[in-house]
C-alpha cells in the first residue's frame, strides 16, 4: 500500500501593527482554523524582510497567504503590496488586506496593485473571528496555491 507524505503545513504571515486584532486573529485559527503556522510582523519593513528571509528572518518559511493591514508604521501596507507583486519570485503569494478602512480609494489601490482580496475588519469580535476563519479555510482548503501540496 502506498502511503502519502503529509500536507505540507499552512504558512501564514500576519502584516499588522495592533497587537489586539494580532491577537484576535491568532485566537481565531488556533480555536477554529486549520492547524495554520502563523507568523507575525508588526510593520512593512518586517515584512518585506520576512518575505525576503533577511536578517533575523533569514530560516522564514516562505507563506502561503499574507494578512495585511494597510495603516503601518515603516512601510505602509499599500508600499509592501506594490514591493511584493512587483517581486518575480514573491508575486504568486495571495495577500488579503485586512484593514479597518473601508475607503473606497483603499479599496481601489489595493486592487490596483494586485490584493487577492480586501476584507474590511469587524468591529464585533466574532464577526471578525469568524471572517479570519473564512479567508483561512478559502486560501488553506479551497484554493490551490503555488507549493503547496495538500491532501484532498
Amino acid at each position: 500500500m502506498m502511503q502519502l507524505s503529509p500536507p505540507t503545513p499552512f504558512e501564514v504571515l500576519i502584516v499588522d501593527d495592533d497587537a489586539g486584532d494580532v491577537l484576535i486573529i491568532e485566537e481565531a485559527l488556533s480555536t477554529h482554523g486549520l492547524g495554520s503556522t502563523l507568523h507575525v510582523v508588526a510593520d512593512g519593513v518586517g515584512a518585506m524582510e520576512f518575505l525576503r528571509r533577511e536578517g533575523e528572518h533569514r530560516n522564514a518559511p516562505r507563506p502561503h497567504l499574507v494578512l495585511l493591514d494597510l495603516n503601518m508604521p515603516r512601510k505602509s501596507g499599500r508600499e509592501v503590496l506594490e514591493e511584493l507583486k512587483r517581486d518575480d519570485d514573491l508575486a504568486s503569494i495571495p495577500v488579503v488586506v485586512l484593514t479597518t478602512s473601508s475607503a473606497d480609494e483603499d479599496i481601489l489601490r489595493s486592487y490596483d496593485l494586485h490584493a487577492n482580496a480586501y476584507v474590511t475588519k469587524p468591529v464585533d469580535f466574532a464577526e471578525f473571528e469568524g471572517v479570519v476563519v473564512q479567508i483561512e479555510q478559502f486560501y488553506g482548503q479551497t484554493a490551490q496555491l503555488p507549493g503547496r501540496r495538500r491532501d484532498l
